[in-house]
């Protein structure tokens, strides 16, 4: 069986260049709680609250 992650474009109802790209939160998480992403000079942290939100902070 193959458990690699799968990004799925929304391209479907309107063309590639409109649409954006959808990304489940499982397969972006990879399974951690929290992750860090680089954004020019700046650090952002994404993690899943006790509540099973996500919560974006700089």
């Amino acid at each position: 069986m193959n458990h690699q992650p799968r990004i799925v474009l929304a391209a479907e109802q309107q063309s590639a260049e409109s649409s954006p790209l959808v990304v489940d939160s499982v397969t972006l998480m990879s399974g951690k709680r929290e992750l860090i992403i680089r954004h020019g000079e700046g650090t952002y942290r994404l993690r899943i609250t006790a509540s099973n939100k996500l919560i974006l902070t700089k």
